[in-house]
């Protein structure tokens, strides 16, 4: 892809075959990573922390409108190939190549002596893409804009509404630190190789400050409020740590919520109304 002739061509020339390992489906449609860089540099400038480079299809357009580019990449066999596609970039230090598995990056670090704005941008495999989101919650003080292309159906979930198809636990933890907004979707065609799903791109934006902090008390009670689907609040709520069913009713009733209604219908306001309760209630 460095050289223009897609990721095919690229691979080849080294030797090289996509690693299903590592979730590979590099992205091969040049318009594609321009839309996708252009929604991760507007306004042009600033840093943006790119995970999973591969081969540099999203590398080359972010690096013709943001200021600095630290792209992560875990296969070692890639790294050389981003080196030697991008020379000038990072001998002058608009590229800074980083080889270590995006899971367990410190990025706190990274962003620490980033120029603003600080921006997450990548096409996620599908294998990881749940620890990678829980790291970006992490991240929503730190960065200006996520920008990311996951599975359809994770776009899907990350921006559903409560009471729909969609809506469950990872709904509630992303959009309780971003507003979530499914930008396009990225049939399996634009990829080599093609992979057996559509994707989708979602930009994520923080919010300030965040409408719930993702405290172990907020973790315990969304999670038990999706576990199973069809109980009833005060069903699903009952093994809470140091509640009692009376409790339970009081404190619920505090938070305005309707021990008789279902987990998905409650909001990321409501659940976090109910957690600063619970909190309250041991303090």
């Amino acid at each position: 892809m460095i050289d223009g002739r897609g990721p095919k061509h690229a691979l080849l020339a080294r030797g090289l075959r996509p690693k299903g390992s590592f979730g590979q489906n590099f992205l091969a449609d040049e318009g594609i990573a321009s839309r996708i860089a252009e929604l991760a540099t507007t306004p042009p400038g600033g840093t943006v922390v790119e995970i999973g480079a591969g081969l540099g299809s999203l590398t080359a357009p972010l690096l013709a409108r943001a200021r600095r580019v630290i792209a992560i990449e875990r296969d070692r066999d890639l790294v050389p190939a981003l080196r030697d596609g991008f020379p000038e970039a990072v001998a002058s230090g608009a590229l800074e190549i980083v080889e270590a598995d995006a899971k367990a990056v410190d990025y706190e670090s990274l962003f620490e002596r980033a120029t603003g704005p600080r921006t997450l941008a990548g096409n996620l495999p599908y294998q990881i893409t749940g620890p990678l989101l829980e790291r970006t919650v992490g991240l929503a003080s730190r960065v200006e804009r996520v920008v990311y292309m996951v599975q359809l159906e994770v776009a899907d979930r990350l921006a559903a509404k409560a009471d729909t198809e969609h809506y469950g636990g990872l709904s509630v933890f992303v959009q309780a630190a971003f507003g979530v907004e499914r930008a396009f979707v990225v049939r399996r065609g634009a990829f080599y190789p093609q992979p057996n799903v559509d994707s989708a791109v979602v930009v994520l934006t923080p919010h300030r400050p965040p409408i719930a902090e993702e405290t172990a008390t907020f973790r315990a009670v969304v999670r038990a409020a999706f576990a199973a689907r069809r109980k009833t609040l005060r069903n699903a709520w009952k093994g809470l740590p140091g509640v009692d069913a009376a409790s339970l009713a009081r404190l619920a009733a505090d938070a305005g919520i309707d021990l008789d209604a279902r987990g998905e219908t409650l909001d990321v306001t409501a659940f976090a109304r109910m957690a600063a309760a619970l909190e309250a209630n041991r303090s």
